[in-house]
């Protein structure tokens, strides 16, 4: 029989992590979001709040669904207040270091049967599983940004993953009013294996002078059909995240055609990562 999920862990309160804690808390599910700073849990509320008043504000939702929504999430740096979830979904930032010292702290405290996700952009289901005590119950769930409007989630089985585990988070993926699509381990995956590198080839573009970085995603939106240009997208997505991507490819598979900009790199040197620190390729006020 499938798990029906009822309770949501989400480790992780930043732009991935207070994203998917709206998501699910307006789908009716209890949330419960964690990370290790009050701080940084305070900045995710304050962001998930602001996200729901733009929709109140625009009619997609009233007063009522709102309340209700921020009723159903509680914050804490308690890792033990995991305990009885149905499913963790670890959105920490993308370092695989990182990412396995968290998911073991999750597989400490959860119970036996508890599904373990990672929303992981790029790095290999497979491999993070094989830190685990029990790689059938974990997977991964890669949300896009930013989740509350994006309806893709690619769920990625490692070899490792069951069919009950997978079938499990489909379900809540529909249930979510999200779109699933069913991925092989595979660096990248899908969408970034191909969005990345052409993300890549944008900032190559921008370093040879060929065009200025409006005209590149002006050339993108209105000759590609593209709602969004390159660099615009990789400001949202984080210029951070881009890197971590390419450098995950380049790894991973040992091709040239993956070798990040050095212009990227060195926006990402200079901490100017996109809108979340308000500079990237543009500036944001």
């Amino acid at each position: 029989m499938v798990m029906k999920i009822e309770t949501v862990g989400i480790v992780g309160a930043g732009t991935m992590g207070n994203g998917i804690a709206q998501t699910i808390a307006m789908a009716g599910m209890q949330v419960i979001m964690v990370d290790l700073h009050d701080t940084a849990l305070e900045a995710g509320m304050a962001t998930l709040k602001g996200s729901l008043e733009r929709l109140v504000s625009k009619g997609k939702i009233d007063a009522t669904a709102r309340d209700n929504a921020l009723a159903r999430i509680e914050i804490s740096t308690d890792y033990q207040r995991l305990a009885g979830v149905d499913i963790v979904i670890e959105a920490a930032t993308e370092n695989g270091e990182l990412k396995t010292r968290i998911l073991r702290q999750i597989e400490a405290v959860v119970r036996p049967d508890a599904i373990i996700a990672s929303n992981t952009s790029s790095i290999s289901i497979t491999t993070l599983g094989a830190t685990l005590a029990d790689p059938s119950r974990f997977i991964g769930m890669h949300f896009f940004n930013p989740v509350p409007l994006l309806a893709l989630v690619e769920i990625i089985r490692g070899l490792q993953t069951s069919a009950q585990t997978a079938e499990a988070v489909r379900e809540l993926t529909v249930r979510l009013d999200k779109s699933p699509i069913g991925v092989k381990n595979s660096p990248g995956f899908v969408v970034n294996r191909i969005l990345v590198p052409m993300i890549n080839e944008a900032f190559f573009v921008l370093a040879e002078g060929v065009a200025a970085a409006e005209e590149i995603d002006t050339g993108m939106r209105l000759g590609a059909n593209h709602p969004i240009g390159p660099l615009a997208l990789a400001d949202l997505i984080g210029l951070d995240v881009c890197l971590s991507v390419l450098d995950v490819l380049f790894n991973d598979f040992r091709d040239s055609k993956y070798r990040a900009s050095p212009l990227l790199r060195e926006y990402v040197a200079a901490g100017q990562l996109g809108r979340k620190t308000r500079r990237g390729v543009y500036q944001y006020d």
